[in-house]
């Protein structure tokens, strides 16, 4: 089908998903886990051609996001079950409000319409996406990149399995075929048949979308996310959080990619960050250390080039900094920041609530790692993205920003 008429088919089926109660909803949810664990072989053998096509072109760590693994699909399975599990957003009475006229007036949640996501090489984002779509109570248009395409199309193969057999479209989950740019030029121009655009992916998709699209469009970010140690830091803490915020997955949104040092500790304290990072433990491979002037004097490293303040790395490459203090730090996180988020180490309560106040991102972290910006870890289930825009949503985006609103008003004759 050309990327026209798929739309053309989400739409027909649109009523049937938005017009599905909590129970329907929530069986086809499950029936679909049950369907991607039934189908585990066949999706791992396309998976293993999407591997094979992308080694040799992409990093390793590119390839880490590519790859699906038996746990991995069962933990994709279990990522659906868990959204049929959370409160059904359709439906419910937001604000309600009793007029002096006797009005009653509802501010209610509804479902979007038809969802359509454009992402890169993650396939288990095909089927969060789908998920979070239909218990919002709307058709989804999946794009994936190319480099995952056979394994999102095995992948919706089986998400359509579970839809139809609680009588619901299979049209209400598609892959969009065309992975050429066209297609996603398609979906951003496609008034009338797309309720809501979502890009997941790097800053140049992102930005194409913001730039080029005529239907709406839910803004994720790219994430340049900053960790500063304070000079009040428990430093040992400090070392564990950039470890995990660094090396725990560092192809990810929520990894850090820039650690800011109060120039207090910092003769002291990148020698043990320097030493922590090599990958002498094996636990992770080294992480390269790119430095500017004043950390350069410290320890060795890799001198910061004019970008690398303003790169999200998505590697085991981490810029470091040394400030002369919060306000410094600050100053820094919003002229280099994405607004993703952003971690604070330190003991010491004003500078933590300096910076919590003062830095503008969607997560603000004290004494904690960045990687928890996330859906399931904040509670939400599995989430579609993370919006770094303030409109509509902001954050991880799960159920509740996936739904938009109407008023529903009950009267008993009132004229004006």
């Amino acid at each position: 089908m050309t990327t026209m008429e798929l739309l053309q088919a989400a739409r027909q089926a649109k009523n049937a998903i938005t017009g599905a109660d909590t129970r329907t909803r929530n069986a086809a949810l499950l029936a679909m886990a049950d369907a991607l664990e039934q189908h585990c072989e066949e999706i791992l053998q396309a998976n293993e051609l999407d591997l094979a096509a992308a080694k040799g072109t992409v990093s390793d760590v590119m390839l880490d996001r590519l790859a699906l693994s038996e746990s991995r699909i069962r933990g994709m399975a279990q990522g659906i079950r868990e959204v049929a599990a959370l409160p059904d957003p359709v439906g419910q009475v937001l604000e309600r409000v009793e007029r002096p006229n006797g009005l009653i007036i509802e501010k209610t949640a509804v479902p979007m319409g038809v969802i359509a996501i454009i992402y890169e090489s993650r396939p288990n984002v095909t089927s969060d996406a789908a998920a979070l779509a239909l218990k919002a109570g709307s058709a989804c248009v999946l794009r994936g990149g190319k480099e995952a395409h056979r394994s999102a199309a095995a992948i919706v193969k089986a998400l359509q399995e579970g839809l139809e057999q609680v009588g619901l479209p299979t049209r209400g989950v598609q892959l969009v075929e065309d992975t050429t740019r066209q297609s996603a030029g398609d979906l951003m121009t496609a008034r009338g048949y797309v309720d809501l655009l979502i890009p997941r992916g790097g800053k140049g998709l992102i930005r194409a979308c913001v730039d080029n699209a005529t239907v709406p469009v839910l803004e994720t970010g790219t994430g340049i996310c900053h960790i500063y140690v304070d000079k009040a830091a428990d430093q040992e803490m400090a070392l564990n959080i950039l470890e995990n915020a660094k090396c725990s997955r560092p192809s990810v949104c929520n990894a850090c990619e820039v650690c800011l040092v109060h120039e207090e500790i910092a003769p002291e304290f990148l020698p043990r960050l320097k030493d922590r990072l090599s990958g002498e433990s094996g636990k992770y491979p080294p992480v390269e250390l790119r430095l500017d002037e004043k950390a350069a004097a410290i320890i060795d490293g890799t001198p910061a080039g004019e970008q690398d303040f303003d790169t999200e790395f998505l590697d085991y490459i981490l810029a470091v900094k040394v400030v002369s203090g919060v306000e410094q730090a600050m100053e820094h996180i919003a002229a280099h920041s994405t607004g993703h988020s952003e971690a604070i180490i330190t003991a010491d309560d004003s500078a933590a609530k300096r910076f919590a106040t003062g830095v503008d991102s969607a997560a603000v972290y004290v004494n904690a790692s960045t990687r928890f910006t996330d859906g399931g870890e904040f509670g939400l289930g599995c989430e579609m993205g993370i919006s770094t825009q303030k409109l509509h949503a902001r954050g991880p985006l799960g159920l509740a920003q996936l739904c938009t609103f109407k008023y529903v008003i009950y009267g008993n004759g009132q004229t004006r």
